[in-house]
């Protein structure tokens, strides 16, 4: 068998150093795809034992956290919950005023304007405020999620359908600054927003959540916003802010939403 020579063997070692670095920049630039995805369910039980080192480390941030959380604000004479009335309950009332009394000063400060009303959802509220200590806690354990509020500017004339709303929802949703009296028939007997009968072409300030603005609860009338102040202040915040500032909560179910009989 001939031998190659030199400068063929030269040739051989090119081609495969060129051939090598086509491959690898082919690679290199091949897309990737998924192939498989799976997982498997952990069960925590008595099973799995803490580690005395990672314990020791966090136990006294959690400590802090408990201390801050569990620090008596106010005090609860009774059970305060969303169950105690019909059309408004002790609950809902407590939020939707805590949020008018706690959120107007600042929207006064970037504004100009006074919030006229407030309007919350029955649902949003998700734990009673038991008889006793309340603390930061009991904030998170009634308002447990990262809504905000938004101040929302409205026409009377979208008020009006907010009215229509409420009577059709059958649920006790936290209103604050605005009454509402129903006929046994279910018609609106009046509807005042401080204390005066609604202009449907007047603008009215009216507080709620970042989650209802979008639409949350199918509160459709929130589409008709002329302008929306986001105040990037969380409900549960002024919850504590609110409990920090009072002694005792006497939240009571009263005359803003009620049915003649």
């Amino acid at each position: 068998m001939a031998k190659l020579k030199h400068f063929d063997i030269l040739n051989i070692k090119h081609y495969v150093i060129f051939i090598t670095f086509i491959v690898l920049a082919s690679c290199k630039n091949a897309p990737e795809h998924l192939i498989e995805l799976t997982g498997k369910q952990i069960a925590v039980d008595t099973n799995y034992t803490s580690i005395d080192s990672i314990q020791k480390f966090i136990q006294p941030y959690h400590d802090r956290v408990d201390s801050i959380l569990d620090s008596t604000l106010a005090y609860a004479p009774f059970v305060i919950t969303k169950t105690d009335g019909k059309f408004n309950t002790t609950a809902g009332n407590l939020m939707a005023d805590i949020v008018l009394s706690e959120t107007n000063p600042i929207f006064k400060k970037r504004t100009g304007h006074n919030i006229d009303m407030v309007l919350l959802n029955h649902g949003g509220i998700r734990s009673i405020i038991s008889k006793g200590n309340v603390t930061s806690r009991t904030a998170y354990e009634v308002m447990p999620f990262e809504n905000s509020v938004v101040v929302v500017e409205l026409k009377g004339e979208s008020l009006m359908k907010m009215v229509d709303y409420l009577i059709h929802s059958k649920r006790a949703h936290p209103i604050a600054g605005a009454q509402l009296i129903l006929n046994k028939n279910n018609t609106v007997k009046a509807f005042t927003v401080d204390g005066k009968p609604i202009d449907k072409n007047k603008s009215y300030y009216v507080a709620t959540s970042d989650y209802l603005v979008t639409g949350g609860d199918n509160m459709g009338f929130f589409k008709d916003a002329i302008s929306k102040t986001e105040t990037d202040y969380k409900i549960r915040n002024a919850m504590i802010d609110f409990f920090s500032k009072v002694d005792t909560l006497a939240p009571k179910v009263d005359l803003r939403y009620y049915q003649l009989q």
